[in-house]
């Protein structure tokens, strides 16, 4: 079975989110189960860059304002196909905004080019490959479903898979005339939206299959709260709908064999977590002491809750904690941690940015880490806490509720608590958490089983994989 990966990233190309970590993360295993998954991304320099000389395989003469071509190309152990367009993709800063701030004006143009191009690979028009099944990701991409519904392109399957309903890619109506679409492509039952365009909406409405990436999120877009405006919509197509939880990349992300660890550990011995938090404790220059370490390794937006966690910083480490925060993003809120950090000099430390190295070294040093966010469809830091015994904190929504267990007494007593949850958007809750965590640790044996358990957490592809490959087949059983 052939599966086109239509998005906007994908490690270790492109990366600004999650995303990018799910499309580069699932060919691997998809093939296990014969399905050959091939993302199509694109043109970025950093892609272009980073896979070599690929080989041209369908050149268009225009396409959406300029010349383009399709490439063929390889990274790390999967194919994949980009979109060589410099008019629309060869721009310094990021995939989605200039480097001076601000979403480029013409991204409606530039991810309807590459869900367009998306949709002449389902209709046969790349010789290289066709596929059997389109999956197109997030708003960037979702464009691809609509293209093939109103080209009556037929025999092809496509799905859709909602990383975050929060960005949907809203466009004037102004710009239909230019995306080739037939005029009744311009309805409540197509692209229109609130009288624009929605990408997102567009690819809600015509994909054959939805999913999410965990199944709290997908009950969660069903309700006003969490829908975006757009959960009539996601309701009417309930059965159509499946949440499959992401995992993470095992060998990238493993306390036994990683080189950014200062000592490497297994759940059969968590001895060498001792000489990370040293490690840690020095690069946050943090006190050295045997006490609870706590981090956070975070966007630092609303969304993510770090507004609570700023609210209730001294709370925290007057209880007892020593808090090390890596992240960046909303200034006022770096500029709020920060100031807390320095009311706590040796107790709390913040570094403004993102380091990877230094993200494996918080989780396989600190002792728990802290997710408080408002709404999280999957999140993948708790799922990297579970795998390095770094004891998730977290939110009781979306992803987070799916893949952690309380540590309540009876989970307690059943011996498969693996974290602590706490209910969203609370900073109290947040607080009481943290308390409840110290406490915790406070018994060392019982502790050391609680991280135990969940390192041994199956956080990987593996059973993911196998429900896409299920989705999959399903699908081209109607064909």
């Amino acid at each position: 079975m052939k599966v086109l990966s239509v998005a906007s990233e994908a490690v270790p190309l492109i990366k600004t989110g999650g995303l990018a970590d799910v499309v580069g993360a699932l060919p691997q295993p998809l093939a296990k189960h014969g399905i050959d998954m091939r993302p199509f991304l694109p043109g970025y320099p950093a892609v272009v860059a980073g896979t070599g000389k690929g080989k041209r395989v369908h050149f268009y003469p225009s396409l959406f304002g300029g010349p383009a071509s399709i490439v063929s190309a390889e990274v790390d152990d999967y194919r994949l196909f980009y979109l060589d367009a410099p008019h629309l993709f060869d721009r310094a800063g990021g995939p989605y905004a200039m480097q001076a701030g601000g979403d480029w004006s013409d991204n409606w143009r530039r991810f309807a080019a590459l869900a367009a191009v998306g949709a002449d690979f389902a209709a046969g028009q790349v010789d290289e490959w066709r596929p059997d099944i389109v999956h197109a990701h997030d708003w960037q991409a979702a464009m691809t479903p609509a293209y093939i519904r109103y080209r009556g392109i037929a025999g092809v399957p496509s799905v859709l898979t909602v990383h975050n309903l929060a960005f949907q890619g809203h466009f004037p109506r102004e710009i239909f005339p230019e995306l080739g679409l037939p005029p009744e492509a311009m309805a409540l039952d197509g692209i229109e939206y609130y009288g624009g365009i929605g990408f997102l909406k567009a690819g809600l409405q015509s994909a054959w299959k939805i999913t999410t990436v965990s199944p709290t999120y997908a009950q969660e877009i069903r309700t006003e709260a969490f829908g975006m405006g757009l959960e009539g919509l996601i309701n009417a197509r309930a059965d159509d709908l499946v949440g499959i939880r992401n995992g993470v990349d095992v060998a990238s992300w493993n306390p036994a064999q990683d080189a950014h660890l200062s000592s490497c550990f297994s759940p059969k011995s968590l001895k060498g977590r001792e000489a990370n938090k040293r490690a840690v404790e020095n690069r946050f220059g943090l006190v050295e002491e045997d006490g609870p370490l706590i981090c956070v390794i975070s966007r630092l937006t609303w969304q993510k809750g770090m507004d609570l966690f700023a609210a209730r910083f001294d709370d925290l480490v007057e209880a007892g904690a020593r808090v090390a925060v890596l992240g960046s993003g909303d200034q006022a809120l770096e500029g709020a941690l920060l100031a807390a950090a320095a009311r706590h000099r040796g107790r709390a430390s913040v570094i403004v940015g993102y380091d990877e190295p230094l993200s494996h070294l918080m989780q396989g040093g600190c002792d728990a880490i802290v997710v408080p966010s408002r709404f999280e469809p999957c999140g993948l830091t708790q799922l990297y806490g579970l795998r390095y015994g770094c004891v998730p904190l977290v939110a009781r929504t979306g992803g987070l509720a799916d893949t952690v267990i309380d540590a309540n007494e009876a989970a307690l007593d059943a011996g498969v608590a693996t974290g602590l949850l706490f209910e969203p958007d609370n900073a109290d809750a947040l607080a009481d958490a943290v308390r409840r965590m110290i406490r915790l640790y406070a018994d060392r044996a019982l502790w050391s089983g609680i991280q135990k358990r969940a390192m041994r957490s199956d956080v990987s592809w593996d059973r993911s994989a196998a429900s896409y490959a299920a989705l999959y087949r399903s699908l081209l059983s109607r064909v």
